[in-house]
């Protein structure tokens, strides 16, 4: 059955519950990603992780996540968005229970595998049916706009989740979670979903499909070696280099085959290429201040892990006001000025975090950027998701939403590392030492905020993406 998408002023039952549905999935998706960093030791303790490997747990999952969504986003177009995100659910649920109920690192992280698996093919399934279900305008905008918000708010919800089921419960139950929600999609799910596929199903691209998984699975397993270790470590920067390899055999691989996984033509149109560069700059700077911030917060100030997940709500909350406003802020502007405005506003909400002091007045200042930046960064986000999937045909959503996904993940992963190798450039012995770091390093996040918006202003066509 072909989805019928909501006209451009209605939306019916059936399409609230299937907005319900989609944006469960990718809130529960998004906490995955951070609800067990504060696990980590209790778990390494229970399970049988030696210190050293507890980063696995972590590295599987993004590994994954990241390596295989331009992939899973194709194949999405050509044989099914419907079915693959069902599948995807279906394999999280079980991964997931799997996780919960192992006793041994090697079950643990096969299971962290098949998160990672089930999570690259759902994200840009999710997104490709919101997109495909509604028309480019206010009503896609207001859909991407809770998606955006859900998603940013999952990352935050994450840790302070993680955190409770932790302290209270049992971390297993981080596991657990997951599968409830993949039984309540799984049961309305298949009623309320269309299946949306491209008209024509050509032969997908092999080649293509391999070297591009090789390049992003090679390029996240260097950054986050190169957070976990250091970018002179030979794991970081060999594997980043097989990852520059790689990506040459891939566009090389690109213009020879008849019918490529990523029409080359869709990279060079300008907004999918800057408005994927934008979501990349948005995700790697937002989620690196939480990281700076959250090294303040425990190593200058001591609040307790939990103490600091909770200071974050904050953040959290204008995630979702964020999300809330950017429909009508990009309804006004459009997205382009969306994305500048966006990241113009954030770079001067982290700016005044470069002063960080250790007086108790200074919170009052870190919660009221930390909102601030939060609002702005998801209008940013919004504009990138509208101006980065716009302008395309229908048979091409999987693929654009699979490189909007692409983006969100290596920014995600990227910011990071490159936050933890200016803090710790600093050095580490004393308390003037760390916060110098960490000053330094949200002096950098603000530029590259600043520089970004620049960037997008002279590079995007136009004032309005429609």
């Amino acid at each position: 059955m072909t989805q019928r998408p909501a006209t451009a002023s209605t939306l019916g039952t059936r399409d609230r519950v299937a907005l319900v549905v989609l944006l469960t999935a990718s809130f529960t998706l998004a906490v995955d990603f951070s609800i067990l960093n504060v696990a980590l030791p209790r778990i390494g303790r229970e399970v049988g992780f030696a210190l050293a490997d507890l980063q696995w747990i972590a590295t599987a999952f993004a590994v994954c996540a990241a390596g295989l969504t331009l992939l899973f986003g194709r194949c999405a177009d050509l044989y099914g968005r419907r079915r693959q995100f069902l599948l995807g659910i279906a394999l999280l649920g079980v991964a997931s229970l799997v996780g919960g109920l192992a006793d041994d690192p090697g079950l643990l992280l096969l299971a962290r595998v098949a998160q990672g698996v089930a999570t690259a093919a759902v994200t840009p399934a999710a997104l490709s049916l919101l997109t495909t279900s509604f028309p480019e305008g206010p009503l896609r905008e207001r859909a991407l706009g809770l998606n955006g918000a859900l998603m940013a708010a999952g990352f935050t919800t994450g840790a302070v989740l993680g955190g409770l089921l932790t302290d209270l419960v049992s971390w297993r139950w981080a596991f657990f979670v997951n599968v409830i929600v993949a039984v309540a999609v799984l049961a309305v799910g298949p009623r309320v979903l269309a299946e949306t596929r491209a008209e024509r199903r050509p032969r997908l691209d092999v080649p293509g499909a391999v070297t591009v998984t090789l390049a992003l699975t090679a390029g996240v397993y260097g950054l986050t070696q190169a957070g976990e270790r250091s970018w002179g470590d030979v794991r970081s920067w060999g594997a980043l280099l097989f990852a520059a390899a790689m990506t040459l055999v891939f566009l090389a691989t690109e213009r020879a085959v008849a019918e490529p996984l990523v029409p080359l033509g869709v990279l060079r149109r300008r907004t999918t290429g800057w408005g994927n560069l934008a979501g990349v700059v948005a995700f790697a700077t937002e989620t690196s201040v939480v990281f700076l911030l959250t090294i303040y917060l425990q190593s200058v100030r001591g609040f307790t892990p939990l103490q600091a997940g909770l200071t974050f709500a904050v953040l959290g909350a204008g995630t979702v006001v964020g999300g809330l406003v950017a429909p009508r802020v990009i309804g006004r502007v459009g997205g382009k000025r969306a994305i500048v405005s966006g990241l113009l506003v954030q770079a001067a909400a982290t700016a005044p975090l470069v002063l960080l002091g250790d007086a108790w007045a200074w919170l009052v200042v870190l919660l009221a950027a930390t909102f601030v930046g939060g609002v702005a960064n998801l209008v940013a986000i919004v504009g990138f998701m509208v101006t980065a999937t716009s302008g395309l045909p229908d048979g091409e959503q999987g693929l654009a939403t699979g490189l909007a996904t692409m983006s969100q993940q290596v920014g995600i992963t990227l910011g990071t590392p490159v936050m933890s190798a200016i803090v710790t450039a600093s050095g580490a012995a004393t308390t003037a030492q760390v916060m110098h770091g960490v000053s330094t390093a949200l002096a950098v996040n603000a530029a590259i905020c600043a520089a970004a918006a620049g960037l997008v202003a002279v590079a995007v066509p136009g004032g309005r993406v429609r």
